[in-house]
């Protein structure tokens, strides 16, 4: 079996080789004169349009690939698609995420193998703000080891037939409050791919952090309704914890922790943790305070270290805690801190975690 990309330490003396890809060339010159300035990076080439993207990638074979979504030819999904089949490179998607339509395909070439995006700079923006930006997301996705992605409509799949919960869980050791899920870096597919097998009547209400730029998150929550079965939603500061039998995800707000406090969803502007806010930490860690055993942690692929010790505080709880195994995660950073301390219960595949919340819907207690 291929081992999942993971983040790698690149050759000090080894510059890291960009192909930028968008039709206007405004926006080229931005990208390029931003890159060029940093000296661990050489621009090999330009494409204006989704052919010449592809037929740049495969001749140059480029550390990374910078990519518009909307360009002539060939689309940025199209491109990602045959780059991921043909030629796997790491991505970053360079995305206007104030174009709707942009913005939902922004998601689906992340679906399709690309590793992270980044909003286009404002009309106006002559600062080195963005530029920095750039430079960083650029050094973080040529760290990922990309393997060939062959692309997989991700729509609800019918769930599969009732099963025993791993470790012995029982259906009479007491129902299921929440789940609390988080992820980062590749968190978009695994988390369709983890949520899509279940049914429109799944009774467990989930709260959600992914790590995802402010601009980004109405259209991934548009995107992430359009591909699960139970409904999706952006939660509210204030609102009830939703009960049982009220099936939905609640998505955590950028810039903003979402935690549980007295049988409420809060908001809050606390301080970063692991230089994030949302962070899955402080999710996890309100959620084994307030519910304990009867709570299921999930924790996806991602780069970094948040939510290993939310999940070892949840695991301490009582709760049921998973992990996404290394195959099957883009970077296998966030899941894989969380095993080493001991904090994950079960390490599974992104396709097994559906199934396994099913089951362990019915009650979260081990034996022991």
């Amino acid at each position: 079996m291929s081992r999942a990309p993971q983040a790698e330490p690149r050759a000090p003396s080894r510059k890291i080789r960009v192909l930028v890809a968008d039709d206007s060339r405004t926006v080229r010159r931005r990208i390029v004169g931003a890159l060029e300035a940093d000296p661990e990076i050489e621009v090999v080439g330009e494409a204006g349009d989704g052919e010449a993207a592809i037929a740049l990638c495969e001749q140059l074979r480029p550390d990374v690939l910078t990519l518009d979504m909307m360009m002539p030819k060939a689309s940025g999904v199209a491109v990602t698609e045959h780059v991921m089949a043909y030629c796997p490179t790491p991505i970053l998607i360079v995305s206007a995420s104030l174009e709707r339509g942009e913005a939902l395909g922004t998601f689906d070439a992340l679906a399709a193998g690309a590793v992270d995006v980044l909003d286009k700079p404002a009309a106006g923006d002559e600062g080195d703000a963005w530029d920095l930006r750039l430079v960083s997301a650029v050094k973080l996705v040529a760290r990922i080891k990309v393997i060939t992605h062959l692309r997989r409509k991700l729509r609800p799949a019918r769930p599969p037939p009732a099963a025993e919960a791993p470790g012995g869980a029982r259906a009479d050791d007491g129902s299921c409050r929440v789940i609390a899920m988080g992820a980062s870096t590749g968190g978009p597919s695994a988390i369709v791919e983890a949520l899509s097998p279940l049914p429109a009547s799944f009774p467990v209400p989930i709260l959600l952090v992914l790590h995802i730029g402010a601009p980004f998150a109405p259209a991934f929550a548009e995107w992430l309704a359009g591909r699960l079965a139970i409904p999706v939603a952006i939660a509210t500061d204030g609102e009830p914890l939703p009960r049982a039998g009220q099936p939905g995800v609640r998505l955590a707000l950028p810039d903003r922790h979402l935690v549980v406090e007295q049988g409420r969803l809060r908001l809050t502007d606390g301080p970063e943790r692991h230089s994030c806010r949302p962070s899955v930490d402080v999710l996890f860690e309100s959620v084994a305070v307030e519910v304990g055993e009867r709570a299921i942690g999930c924790l996806l692929t991602g780069m970094g270290r948040d939510g290993a010790e939310g999940m070892l505080a949840m695991k301490r709880a009582g709760a049921t805690t998973l992990a996404q195994d290394e195959p099957s995660s883009v970077v296998f950073g966030m899941p894989r801190e969380a095993i080493a301390r001991g904090a994950a219960q079960h390490i599974l595949s992104a396709g097994a975690i559906g199934p396994t919340l099913l089951a362990l819907s019915r009650g979260t207690r081990k034996s022991p």
